[in-house]
């Protein structure tokens, strides 16, 4: 299980990272940004700074998914699936390459969300010797 979710945590981070650089491609992009825009939107360092932190998620996830008791990665990743959810429908583009790719992470995500709800959580019984 651990290994699935972890797994799913690194499809969800290249995808994201991927409808980005797809992005950088489209034309006249790259040139808004330069003058400080993605697609209307004002580029500050708050914003810069708040994606950085949204972006963080899938990749600390990747980790935690593997190294936290069941129970912890249950909690964690029923905060940070609806977080990244959010960043993703939020904050993503309507061109056609971003769509496809959004889908395929929400998809993803509610995988894992999935998964996590099914986790055996339960402390494991250990058997007496002999």
């Amino acid at each position: 299980m651990r290994a699935r979710l972890s797994t799913l945590w690194i499809v969800v981070m290249f995808t994201m990272l991927y409808a980005d650089v797809l992005s950088f491609l489209n034309a006249g992009f790259l040139r808004g940004l330069m003058a400080g825009h993605a697609e209307g939107v004002p580029v500050t360092p708050l914003l810069l700074v708040a994606s950085a932190v949204m972006v963080e998620i899938p990749i600390v996830m990747v980790v935690l998914s593997r190294v936290l008791k069941p129970a912890v990665t249950r909690r964690v990743t029923l905060v940070a699936v609806p977080l990244t959810a959010a960043f993703i429908i939020g904050g993503g583009s309507a061109k056609p390459h971003y769509l496809v790719l959004a889908a395929v992470e929400v998809v993803c995500l509610a995988v894992i969300l999935r998964q996590a709800w099914r986790m055996d959580t339960s402390p494991a019984v250990s058997r007496p010797a002999g």
